[in-house]
């Protein structure tokens, strides 16, 4: 399907306190070597979700060992104490949170980022060889796209348009925004299995984990027949569920600590879109949560 982007503004997203990439040669300083790195994930964040789905994609559970974060972070400053010492080595006196995600270097001990979408174009470009293609060549753009559009147009919007404080105006066009977009993606995916390929790509891992968020954390904010208009996207959540009956979707799907997440961390109003769940997400990843990745929690 083709896919128009939409205007950029600033993202909402605080920047990540670091941003090394992965290269292809010893010159590059990390360069690409299997078990070097490791990933620090806690996948009730949607980052950190992407991530999981992406390296279960490529098959990386040898090459690039996963440790699993608690779904709500145990610092006050709403950092992951166990993350602490990789950020206290990567920078000195750092103060802020430790987020993640987090790649760290094992040889070092430090961190070489904490970007998510920097850590899932370096896992398939510098780990993917022989795997699937999920940057496919000459599609940047359309990537980039679909990553503008589940930012802005589904998630951004679905926030302003649940924001209790916010003028009714603001709340309205915020809507009209999030069902804009959403009526975008129920026309291609009416004809199209997958956004931009014939195949699972990178902008398919972007959509599913934002209408994860969408179902799961955004609709307890928005009114019920709000709810409804957002459900009344047949093609688009038959796709949603087809994805999370893959394993590399829905073996990370955790319900539980997603809306423990929410709750540790939402400060909004629950609104009569609570109780008007869209997919029932326990029943289409029940084959799937049986054959969860091995992985290893600190």
């Amino acid at each position: 399907m083709s896919v128009t982007p939409l205007a950029a503004h600033p993202s909402a997203r605080p920047a990540p306190a670091f941003r090394g990439r992965i290269g292809r040669d010893a010159r590059s300083g990390h360069y690409a070597v299997p078990r070097r790195y490791r990933l620090h994930l806690a996948a009730a964040d949607p980052d950190c979700l992407r991530i999981a789905v992406t390296h279960s994609l490529l098959g990386l559970e040898r090459a690039c060992p996963v440790t699993f974060l608690p779904a709500v972070p145990d610092c006050a400053d709403g950092g992951h104490s166990a993350l602490r010492p990789l950020y206290d080595a990567s920078a000195h006196r750092y103060t802020g949170p430790a987020l993640a995600p987090v790649l760290s270097d094992d040889w070092s001990g430090r961190i070489v980022s904490s970007h998510g979408p920097d850590i899932a174009r370096d896992l398939a470009r510098r780990f993917g060889g022989g795997r699937p293609t999920l940057y496919p060549c000459a599609a940047e753009s359309q990537i980039e796209a679909v990553e503008r559009m589940c930012g802005q147009g589904i998630e951004e919007a679905a926030q302003r348009a649940g924001a209790a404080d916010a003028p009714e105006a603001e709340r309205a066009a915020a809507l009209d925004t999030l069902l804009g977009t959403l009526g975008v993606l129920e026309r291609g995916l009416g004809s199209h299995a997958h956004l931009i390929s014939n195949q699972i790509t990178a902008p398919d891992v972007e959509l599913w984990v934002a209408l994860v968020q969408l179902d799961t954390v955004h609709r307890h904010h928005l009114d019920a027949a709000a709810v409804h208009r957002v459900a009344d996207h047949p093609a688009l959540w038959a796709y949603a569920r087809r994805l999370a009956a893959h394993p590399a979707f829905g073996a990370h799907l955790d319900l539980d600590a997603i809306a423990r997440r929410h709750h540790a961390r939402c400060q909004g109003l629950e609104a009569a879109g609570a109780a008007v769940q869209i997919l029932d997400w326990k029943t289409h990843t029940a084959e799937v949560t049986t054959v969860r990745p091995q992985v290893e929690r600190p």
